[in-house]
């Protein structure tokens, strides 16, 4: 069985793994507490995303070309749930009343308009797209619980500029070395990303 991107893969699954212990982490601490809750769902879809991605880079001499299209789409999907649900999860924590259900209207439009959208479109920008209006209305979200002196707020901003970095490896393509690019170094950086992100969300 020959392998493809065979780093890529590897990353891809310890995201995968990473984000979904903390998942689990999650889950058993949001009993009673909605924003937990939120974000538990949204560690869950990017652990499925990661996994998807990672089989999607190394079977793609192996499985058939609708397995992958699939595969892409549950990737592109689940990373939109994901944003969706960590834009939410802070919206929930942070804000009340009509703030809060206009935010989560707003998150929920944008989530709609982007699952319809990549029906159709299979490039990783789209991605960025939405991802980058999640964590801009998570940023504006955690500067105000910070300024307050809510607890999580700042290590949800110090996850925000983790990812910033991320974004900042995939776009400016860094590699660390031929036989590991920027999706590699990507993988591993979100994975760190995502354990402060884990800390904001507990609160």
């Amino acid at each position: 069985m020959q392998l493809t991107e065979v780093s890529t893969m590897l990353t891809d699954y310890l995201l995968a793994a990473v984000t979904a212990a903390l998942a689990l982490a999650l889950w058993r601490r949001a009993r009673g507490r909605a924003a937990v809750a939120v974000h538990a769902i949204g560690f869950t879809a990017l652990a499925v995303s990661a996994a998807a991605g990672g089989t999607y880079h190394g079977f793609a001499l192996v499985l058939s070309p609708g397995t992958l299209y699939v595969l892409w789409k549950v990737t592109t999907w689940t990373v939109g749930v994901f944003s969706f649900c960590i834009a939410t999860g802070a919206a929930v924590a942070y804000t009340r009343g009509p703030a809060r259900l206009a935010l989560v209207a707003a998150a929920g439009a944008v989530l709609i308009a982007y699952l319809a959208w990549m029906l159709a479109h299979d490039e990783f920008r789209f991605v960025i797209y939405d991802t980058a209006f999640a964590m801009l209305l998570l940023a504006a979200l955690s500067l105000y619980a910070f300024r307050a002196g809510a607890p999580g707020a700042g290590w949800l901003l110090a996850g925000i500029a983790v990812s910033a970095a991320a974004a900042g490896v995939q776009y400016l393509r860094v590699a660390l070395h031929p036989s590991f690019n920027h999706n590699d170094l990507y993988h591993v950086v979100q994975a760190a990303a995502m354990y402060l992100f884990y800390r904001g969300a507990l609160g």
